[in-house]
């Protein structure tokens, strides 16, 4: 096998890499993008609970396009989730910052995995243009020994 067949296998594997690569990151992306959703929905769920008042009812989402009907029993204090199966107890304004905190971290997270894709398809294509070049050399070197 010539230097150049080896060099094109190596580029072939290289850009499978990074169409794996390309395709994680594409996954957190998404994966990032619907958390974001989802506390931006919870954010708009709590300035709506800061106008209900005790005894208020409201509808509960249960999942699956499901609610149930509840009474409000204290408006000022919720229960939030902070991770790890773990949740608090805090004030309305207080789960609201907590929200907004992680959803600025998420959004960060989301400009670096961006960059990153960005980054690995600036090397795939450069790969693609070594894999098109090394293909027509090879051709072209054939077909002059022929």
């Amino acid at each position: 096998m010539s230097q150049m067949d080896n060099e094109l296998n190596r580029l072939v594997v290289e850009l499978q890499l990074l169409e794996n690569a390309l395709d994680t990151l594409q996954t957190r992306v998404g994966l990032v993008n619907a958390s974001i959703n989802e506390l931006r929905m919870a954010n708009a769920t709590l300035e709506g609970l800061k106008k209900e008042q005790k005894g208020s009812t409201i509808l509960v989402p249960l999942g699956g396009g499901s609610y149930m009907k509840a009474k409000i029993e204290d408006a000022e204090r919720l229960i939030i989730g902070i991770g790890a199966d773990v949740a608090v107890e805090k004030t309305v304004n207080a789960a609201q910052e907590d929200v907004g905190t992680r959803i600025l971290e998420l959004e960060k997270a989301r400009t670096a995995l961006q960059q990153q894709l960005e980054q690995t398809v600036s090397r795939m294509e450069a790969v693609q243009r070594r894999v098109r070049e090394r293909t027509q050399q090879t051709s072209a070197g054939t077909t002059e020994n022929v």
